[in-house]
């Protein structure tokens, strides 16, 4: 008889406690060799694959797709023994079967798991049940098409009975008056009910488990650190000009080059020029602890909703290491891969509000960071240049901080050093 062995969620580190299995890519009766990925699992910080830590035949699923699982549970067990086959799952079976019984088990334990996490973060998004779908895909797999066409056609609701018309108040008592005729009074237009509004389902998007974590972080941000905010408008024409140029730089080749990179440089020497921005409050000894490094925060709406993932050590890279860095992080948080490790340990952040039209805001803070710098959008405006007033590229820099280890006049003192050095933007790039 085979060992039937079970493989728990491991330990992910970064005090993760939980994660949700997002999909399968094993089902009953597979053969697995050690470090085989049998399952990608999302937890608040990362979409992870997990690879079975032993050879065998997979024996049962206990976590569903979709299903929030403790650290330590098990989620898969397998039979160890090599020689082991399970009657109906076994490696000689014939193909037809073994694809029999995978369809069977994946209906049994696993819910609609031909669907790819895209289709899947769809069906969410439109509230679309997918074990309600008719898939269509190749190998019956469920596809963009058949989840849009089952958000479109209407839900079959149960006829709701009109509710009866609301009670009158008491008829006083008819007393007869003289010279008037006794009898029931004159009897009136026929009182009809208010028409029935009809009953439409509202089936809204749920939010997803990094939602979740980011909701609960921004309320214990918010209503733990004394929030105060500045803001300063900046004419970077300058700054512009030279982002044009550095696109034609060979030393920035295939790297994305922007303004924000600028401005992610600026930020990183204010930090240099004003450390006592660079600090964390330890609330339990209630003391400013400083810190000695800054790993640049940079918030970025990705396919798992907003992500604020950071680049270690910022401040010792050279601009081009700096721009290979972020469109890394950036395109990796989009598409969800970033690591449980890139996703912590932050000390100051960026969030680029002008990529989507804004000019200026008042984020929250990231929890554990002392500061917040939002990047407006950036426009032609009339401002006084040279003694004249001329059409130049202006934007607005907010920052909001923790009034606790920063106070007014070291976050004045932070904007005006970023400003500084947008309007003469030639020292960043040495």
């Amino acid at each position: 008889m085979p060992e039937l062995r079970q493989f728990h969620l491991p330990d992910l580190g970064e005090g993760l406690l939980t994660a949700e299995i997002v999909r399968w890519h094993v089902a009953v009766g597979d053969r697995v060799t050690d470090g085989t990925p049998v399952c990608e699992v999302e937890t608040v910080k990362a979409t992870v694959e997990l690879p079975i830590p032993f050879d065998g035949v997979i024996h049962e699923i206990r976590a569903a797709e979709g299903a929030t699982v403790d650290v330590g549970t098990p989620i898969v067990v397998v039979a160890v023994e090599s020689s082991a086959v399970l009657v109906g799952y076994g490696v000689t079976a014939p193909a037809a079967s073994r694809w029999a019984a995978r369809r069977a088990a994946a209906g049994a334990s696993r819910g609609p798991s031909a669907a790819k996490p895209p289709v899947r973060r769809l069906a969410k998004t439109l509230g679309v049940d997918l074990h309600a779908v008719t898939p269509t895909g190749p190998g019956a797999t469920i596809t963009r098409t058949d989840v849009q066409s089952a958000s479109a056609r209407p839900a079959t609701v149960p006829a709701q009975p009109a509710p009866a018309p609301p009670a009158g108040p008491p008829v006083a008592e008819q007393r007869p008056v003289p010279g008037q005729p006794v009898g029931p009074p004159p009897a009136g237009p026929p009182v009809t009910a208010p028409p029935v509004a009809e009953q439409r389902p509202v089936a809204g998007p749920q939010p997803v488990s990094v939602q979740r974590a980011m909701a609960r972080a921004m309320v214990a941000s918010a209503f733990t650190a004394p929030h105060a905010s500045e803001s300063i408008t900046v004419d970077v024409t300058r700054t512009v000009k030279l982002v044009d140029r550095l696109r034609a730089d060979p030393a920035l080749a295939g790297r994305k080059v922007t303004a924000l990179l600028l401005v992610a440089r600026a930020l990183l020497g204010a930090v240099a020029r004003n450390p006592g921005i660079n600090a964390v409050w330890d609330a339990g000894r209630e003391q400013i602890v400083p810190r000695d490094h800054v790993n640049l925060g940079i918030a970025v709406a990705g396919s798992r909703g907003l992500l604020v993932p950071n680049v270690k050590d910022a401040h010792t890279l050279t601009l081009p290491d700096l721009a290979a860095a972020l469109t890394d992080l950036t395109e990796r948080a989009r598409t969800g891969t970033t690591t449980p490790a890139e996703m912590t340990g932050g000390t100051v952040t960026i969030t680029n509000i002008g990529a989507l039209g804004v000019d200026d805001g008042t984020p929250i803070l990231n929890p554990g960071e002392p500061a917040i710098l939002a990047f407006g959008a950036i426009r032609r405006r009339p401002w006084e240049h040279k003694g004249r007033v001329r059409l130049r590229q202006v934007t607005t820099l907010t920052l909001a901080f923790d009034h606790r280890v920063v106070d007014g006049a070291l976050g004045a003192r932070v904007l005006t050093t970023i400003a500084a050095a947008l309007e003469r933007p030639e020292r960043l790039i040495v």
